[in-house]
Parts: structure tokens; C-alpha cells; sequence
């Protein structure tokens, strides 16, 4: 489907062979199930360390805020590092960083977890930073994935809802500043455009709801089986961004709903088996990095379908695993390597368990083991 959706783009906005986008891809799809294939054989234990975890979290801050000296700015977003002939979004990355930092801090609040006045704050201040850093690129998209997988991780924690109440308001207390004295550079034209173009797309079909109308267009076009692959109209110079933010509608115009239908049982599934790895695993560091990851993919997902089919504003989010994308792709590679490796770490539990169940049957009964 990148092949198909770029290969237009690929000749006549670049200039490029019709597989350029395909090949580069292909590239860092390799690259990527080399680190998938790495991590998923480190035990996901050593995140916790603070060795690890320190320097995780100040790169992340030093990355995101290193955008504003030496960044690149693409689609008027100040969102990438160039490193010659590729580009990389240190958003995608942050994005993991956080879900280990909260799960990390989390996991060694579980015997306090509701002391409200032992740590709980600094981990939502680290959230808010990030988010702000991430607003003003501006990326409200990835900002808003952040913000959602952090309050899934508090709510999987087993904090009481009085606490959780709390660290909303103080959230909302510590962003207040950061929208007060950036407000004339959080929202430009275009941005607060879109959600005029989100209630009648219609409306502005010759300017900003270019997008959104003939992103329906292609979906409505597509039907149950599609006009066929490699056939749609739309990537023909009529939808922007087909083969990264829009990559579904051409996948509704080609393939039609049994298509599309067939991408988001496999999202759908990954998504859930995640969830259902988190809930097994009974080591609280592990079971909230499963959430985590498993969140940030659905949340993801469900911003980008949401955007294309016209139930939320349109916030440029990638749709995981499907659109082109480099720093996407590596940073979904990793993060399934550190899920697998959890999931391993399940099922050694598990047949730990049955042997030591074994054990205790076959041996004869005393006195002290009936006691």
C-alpha cells in the first residue's frame, strides 16, 4: 500500500522513480526487525534501572528541545533532526520514553500508590513538558497520543480516583502558563482552520478541507470491494499526504471495506493481545509497559481513522505499521520487541508455576505439608 499510494507523489512532487517511497521503506523496515529482533532479547527488567531510565529521560527532553536550534522544519513543522538523505522525529521516540518513565515510576509506587505526597507529581510534570515541547513544533497530534497514553498508564496504575482528580488538576494548573504565555504561537491560522473544517468540510472545499473532502471521496468511492489495487483516482494529485497521514483512504478506495476491515482486525488484535499480556503478567512494571505500548497503538490508530473518516480534527498522526514512515516504523519495531520480550517473560512464569505445581503433587504427604 505505500507502494501504491506514493508512486505518483514519488514522480511528479519529486521527481523520483515510482518505487522510491516503496524502497526506502522497505529499508527501514529491515532496519527496524533488526532492533525488534535485539530488544525482544534484552530482558525488559533493565529499563527500570535508573542507569537507563535517567539518561532516557533527559535525552528525550534534550531531543525534543534541540528542535528549536538545529531542527528541520517540514509541513510547517519543526518536528525533525536531518541526518543527510533521511530524517528523524524525535517525537516518535519520546512517545516510548514516556510510557517507560511512568510505567518505571509507577510500578515502584505499587506498595504506596496512593500516598499522594511521595513522588506522584513529578512524573505528571515530566508529561507536561513533553506535551508543550512537542504543542509548539507544533504537533498537537503526537502531543495529544502522549497526554492520552500517560492518563491510561495512571488509571492501570491502581491509583484511587481521588488521587488521579488531583494530578488532573495539577496538570491543568502547570499547562496554564504554558498556554498564557505561548498562546500567539500554539494555534496558527491553518491550525484553528481545521476545526472549522472538522464541523463542514464542505464549506472549504477549495482551501483547507481539500483534505478532508477528498479523503471521503476516496473512501466513499472504494465501496465493499474497492476499484482494485493500484486503481485509485485520488492519488492522482487529488489527496495530499496519501501515502503517510491518508494511507487509509486509499487503502477504502482500493480494497474497499473488506480491506479496510482487514487492517483494523490486525491493529485490533495486536492491540488486544497487548492488553491481554499486561493483564497476565503479574510483575506491575511489565504489565504497564504492555498497557502502555498497547495504548499508544490503539490511541494512534483511532486518531488517524478518526481524522481521514471526519470524527475528529485532522492532527497529521500516522496510522501505526501501515504509513510511510521512518521514525514510526523503528519506534513501533522497538516498541514490540520490548512487549514480546514481556510476553516471554509470561509464559517462563508460567511453566515456572505448573513445574513447581508438579513438584508439590508427586511428593508424599507429611505431616508438616498437610499443616
Amino acid at each position: 500500500m505505500v507502494y501504491s499510494s506514493s508512486m505518483v507523489t514519488a514522480v511528479q512532487e519529486y521527481g523520483k522513480a515510482s518505487d522510491f517511497f516503496f524502497l526506502k521503506q522497505c529499508g527501514n523496515a529491515v532496519i527496524g526487525f533488526i532492533f525488534f529482533c535485539i530488544v525482544s532479547l534484552i530482558p525488559y527488567k533493565i529499563f527500570q534501572n535508573n542507569k537507563i531510565l535517567v539518561p532516557m529521560v533527559l535525552l528525550s527532553l534534550a531531543g525534543l528541545g534541540g528542535l528549536f536550534i538545529i531542527g528541520h522544519t517540514e509541513n510547517q513543522a519543526l518536528s525533525w533532526f536531518k541526518l543527510g538523505a533521511r530524517s528523524l522525529q524525535p517525537a516518535e521516540f519520546v512517545k516510548l520514553s514516556v510510557i517507560i518513565y511512568l510505567a518505571a515510576v509507577y510500578a515502584k509506587k505499587q506498595s504506596y500508590i496512593n500516598k499522594f505526597n511521595n513522588g506522584a507529581v513529578p512524573p505528571v510534570i515530566f508529561v507536561v513538558i513533553v506535551c508543550v515541547l512537542i504543542a509548539i513544533q507544533p504537533d498537537f497530534g503526537s502531543a495529544a497520543i502522549i497526554f492520552a497514553i500517560a492518563a491510561t498508564i495512571i488509571f492501570a496504575s491502581g491509583m484511587s480516583y481521588k488521587n488521579i482528580l488531583k494530578l488532573i488538576l495539577i496538570g491543568c494548573m502547570a499547562i496554564t502558563p504554558f498556554l498564557l504565555l505561548l498562546r500567539g504561537k500554539l494555534f496558527s491560522e491553518e491550525q484553528l482552520a481545521r476545526f472549522a473544517v472538522f464541523i463542514n468540510p464542505f464549506s472549504f472545499e477549495q482551501g483547507e478541507g481539500w483534505q478532508m473532502v477528498n479523503s471521503f471521496i476516496a473512501v466513499g468511492s472504494g465501496g465493499i470491494k474497492g476499484l482494485g489495487l493500484g486503481k485509485s483516482v485520488q492519488k492522482l494529485g487529488f489527496l495530499p499526504e496519501a501515502h503517510t497521514d491518508f494511507i487509509m483512504a486509499i487503502i477504502a478506495e482500493e480494497l474497499g471495506f473488506f480491506g479496510v476491515a482487514f487492517v483494523i482486525l490486525l491493529i485490533g488484535y495486536i492491540v488486544l493481545r497487548g492488553i491481554y499480556i499486561g493483564l497476565k503478567c503479574k510483575d506491575p512494571f511489565g504489565s504497564l509497559l504492555a498497557i502502555g505500548i498497547s495504548s499508544m497503538i490503539g490511541i494512534q490508530a483511532f486518531i488517524n481513522l478518526g481524522g481521514i473518516s471526519g470524527i475528529i480534527p485532522l492532527t497529521g498522526v500516522t496510522l501505526p505499521f501501515i504509513s510511510y514512515g521512518g521514525s514510526s516504523l523503528l519506534q513501533l519495531c522497538i516498541s514490540m520487541g520490548i512487549l514480546v520480550n514481556v510476553s516471554m517473560f509470561v509464559r517462563y512464569e508460567e511453566k515456572y508455576l505448573q513445574k513447581q505445581t508438579g513438584r508439590e503433587k508427586k511428593q508424599p504427604a507429611t505431616l508438616q505439608s498437610i499443616k
